[in-house]
């Protein structure tokens, strides 16, 4: 008898919870190794694809970082946090055309996601379009993200524009 929907979500979250328990407690080898069980016995758990993901990121493993979220995007593409956490690794290894890409894709699904709007405005202020960071970083802000986050969101919205790099390079030469 085939699984439902519901019963194979079920299924593939039972197969990924003691590596979430592991994730939490920061052992991201021991949370791989418990991730990589519940892909063999079944590669489509997209989960697990996802919380690899997030386990290589913790370990600065960025390449297959992004492969596990791509293979976990591709078995589910309406998996909001794979699509945010991809934004930010492919942003983070260069690529910020397929950054934005995701990024954007996230917000489409989701319109107003404060961690969308976090990553799309971090992606395009590594493309130098203050424009557009400003956009979404300051509707980002307007979602009252938590301290931290907002007090660096602000500093970077504070060095766009006059504090941007052209000012510093003329002060450099006075």
């Amino acid at each position: 008898m085939a699984m439902d929907g519901d019963e194979k979500d079920r299924a593939d979250w039972d197969a990924v919870e003691e590596a979430t328990e592991l994730l939490h407690e920061e052992r991201y080898r021991e949370a791989m190794i418990e991730l990589r069980r519940a892909l063999q016995a079944n590669p489509k758990n997209a989960y697990a694809y996802y919380f690899l993901g997030v386990a290589m990121f913790e370990i600065g493993e960025l390449e297959p970082a992004r492969d596990a979220y791509a293979a976990c995007l591709k078995l589910s593409p309406e998996y909001l946090g794979a699509r945010v956490a991809s934004c930010h690794v492919l942003r983070l290894t260069g690529d910020v055309r397929g950054a934005i890409r995701e990024g954007l894709a996230a917000l489409s699904r989701a319109p107003g996601d404060p961690d969308a709007l976090h990553a799309v405005g971090l992606a395009y202020n590594a493309r130098g379009d203050d424009a557009a960071t400003r956009k979404y970083l300051e509707a980002y802000l307007a979602t009252s993200p938590e301290f931290e986050v907002a007090l660096e969101t602000k500093a970077l919205l504070a060095s766009l524009g006059g504090g941007g790099e052209a000012t510093r390079d003329e002060d450099e030469d006075s």
